[in-house]
């Protein structure tokens, strides 16, 4: 389907100089494009290890993306981003591999070991989730000096901070009791004693401000909440965190928190961030939401800490293990609400996607720095 907000954004940047994009211009005999759509903006993490792939002075005169899929409406539009790109489909792995020299840049399924060994003008390659866990015990791809690994960090904040909230003002307004009435036709007050609270007022702390923890923050500020974080960056906080510390100042500050929003990636340094140490250090009645990765947190203490009620619930769109077995303890908890990994989930979110995979690819063909270079000693 034809992308309206991407197309409108290219005939517009036409006849307007405003760019959202850090630019240069474009090499000798490059058409000049145009910056993706209104209203996603290069923030300052993903320009941070801004890298260039192949210099301008060394660009061939066509590159060659293998791409997992694209329809002939998407190739149309690629093309206006970047029209010295040869797009290249419907390949297996086995197919790529045996075309594997031809490649400039490809999407991260195709970088197996083997592929990375027998590509040898491969210079980019795209992952389309945020997380690159997965791909951490890969050197040759993550450590390599030769291939830039870009991810897509900052495309799902929006929608998965509305999940965040969704999933809290679940637990906070007792809905899952309330929808039970509802389906028994029972007008009155939700099943069990947790009682109703506000959010106003009360302590937010956003465990790991990138950019999704970024759009948490920023939402819990409109809610009336005190907003505190945690993050590995020395930049400022944004001036709705009234408090951001290092990672290392976790067990201070659980105390005196009232909710804990995970949003860490998954690294040897966070798997098991929240053990039973944090557990014990969080302020009673606390509530956690976790949206990073389900390994993030040790689900037996989990688990102790909602019987004994020193975690007053927990709103889970990921579990360790996932997907969550049907005879799960998890599932029985009365103050847990779980989703299926399904935070990023919007339309909003698959616009986002395409406009910064289009603009990495822009970048790319004109030999300009491209967006969200993973640090593979970082694991993100």
């Amino acid at each position: 389907m034809l992308r309206p907000v991407l197309v409108a954004s290219l005939l517009l940047a036409a006849c307007s100089s405003v760019e959202q994009f850090r630019q240069e211009p474009a090499p000798a005999g490059t058409a000049s494009m145009p910056p993706a759509a209104p209203g996603f903006v290069a923030d300052e993490a993903m320009l941070r290890r801004a890298r260039v792939a192949i210099p301008r002075e060394a660009l061939p005169a066509k590159l060659v993306y293998f791409a997992s899929e694209l329809t002939e409406q998407d190739r149309v539009e690629l093309a206006r981003a970047a029209p010295n790109m040869e797009f290249v489909t419907g390949l297996s792995n086995e197919q790529a591999l045996a075309r594997a020299g031809e490649a400039h840049g490809c999407d991260v399924r195709f970088a197996s070991a083997a592929f990375v060994k027998a590509a040898t003008n491969l210079r980019w390659v795209q992952a389309h989730s945020a997380g690159v866990d997965r791909y951490l015990g890969r050197p040759e791809l993550v450590q390599s000096e030769r291939i830039v690994f870009t991810n897509m960090r900052g495309v799902h904040g929006p929608a998965i901070a509305d999940h965040v909230f969704a999933g809290l003002l679940a637990l906070t307004r007792r809905l899952p009791g309330y929808l039970e009435n509802q389906r028994q036709g029972r007008w009155g007050a939700a099943p069990g004693d947790a009682p109703a609270i506000a959010l106003h007022g009360r302590t937010l702390l956003v465990v790991g401000l990138g950019g999704i923890g970024t759009e948490i923050a920023r939402r819990g500020h409109g809610f009336g909440m005190r907003v505190w974080a945690t993050r590995r960056s020395e930049a400022p906080a944004p001036d709705f965190v009234a408090r951001c510390e290092r990672p290392e100042k976790l067990l201070e500050l659980l105390p005196e928190v009232d909710v804990v929003a995970l949003a860490v990636p998954l690294t040897a340094q966070t798997e098991r961030l929240f053990d039973a140490q944090a557990f014990a250090a969080l302020k009673p009645g606390a509530y956690l939401v976790n949206i990073a990765r389900g390994k993030v947190v040790d689900t037996t203490a989990l688990i102790d800490a909602l019987r004994s009620g020193r975690l007053a619930g927990a709103a889970l769109d990921v579990t360790d293990p996932e997907p969550l077995p049907a005879d799960h303890e998890l599932w029985k908890l009365p103050n847990v609400v779980i989703t299926p990994h399904v935070a990023a989930d919007a339309e909003l979110t698959e616009e986002r996607h395409w406009e910064l995979f289009a603009e990495n690819l822009r970048r790319f063909g004109a030999g300009e720095p491209l967006l969200n270079v993973v640090d593979g000693t970082a694991g993100y």
